[in-house]
């Protein structure tokens, strides 16, 4: 893997076939509810649609892979925006979504719909990165806690990242890794487990990840700061 340290990015890069699939099809079961339906505030809607809402942002179109029993599968949407079913597994599901990306797209990014605050900045660095020759990019955060293994050892923290999303592809090779049916807790192993370089770039702390009620308030909290240091401007 190759970390690199970008600045901030404040644009995308062109958007010729390039599609994002949402990961929307959990069972929230940590969270004690439907964690996508919940409202991070009125403006900014629900969890699930402000992710949809900033993926839609980046490119030519947006598959949001969610539960079989959802109302979303039903009615009208635009042809840039589709829904489709997700499978038993996260694997099962993204493979679900990519059935329903266009063959024609050239770059396709896995996206999990629990992190609404995935900004535009960090979409355009990992697309940057595959429009530059990358196979698979994944963005990435220090682990700041002290680690240790099981057998109570402590683990070099400066050696570990936390992975994030959303993770881009060139899509020949997010089609191959998803060729056998295999299951992994991210799309970029899957993408390495087929002999795929795997390149890391900078992630953002703020990209939480809604799992528990407690995320829940940072997210909120994090669009109070922001509405108000656009306030300030």
């Amino acid at each position: 893997m190759t970390i690199i340290h970008t600045s901030a990015v404040t644009h995308a890069a062109p958007n010729t076939g390039l599609w994002t699939i949402v990961v929307a099809a959990g069972a929230s079961q940590r969270f004690g509810g439907d964690k996508l339906a919940a409202v991070i505030d009125p403006p900014h809607g629900t969890v699930l649609d402000r992710s949809i809402a900033m993926a839609m942002t980046v490119g030519d179109g947006v598959v949001v892979v969610v539960g079989a029993d959802s109302p979303l599968l039903v009615g009208e949407h635009p042809s840039e925006l589709r829904f489709v079913a997700g499978g038993a597994t996260r694997s099962a599901s993204v493979r679900a979504g990519l059935d329903v990306v266009p063959r024609a797209a050239s770059v396709v990014l896995v996206h999990d719909g629990a992190r609404p605050l995935a900004s535009r900045a960090l979409y355009a660095r990992v697309i940057g990165e595959v429009i530059g020759g990358a196979d698979a990019v994944v963005p990435v955060v220090p682990v700041v806690d002290t680690i240790r293994s099981l057998d109570g050892r402590v683990v070099d923290r400066d050696r570990l990242r936390a992975v994030q999303t959303p993770q881009a592809f060139a899509a020949h090779v997010l089609r191959a890794a998803h060729a056998s049916g295999a299951e992994a807790t991210d799309d970029a192993a899957l993408a390495e487990a087929i002999g795929h370089h795997v390149t890391l770039v900078d992630g953002e702390a703020t990209n939480v990840k809604v799992t528990r009620p407690v995320d829940l308030v940072v997210v909120r909290s994090h669009l109070e700061d922001s509405g108000r240091d656009e306030a300030r401007r």
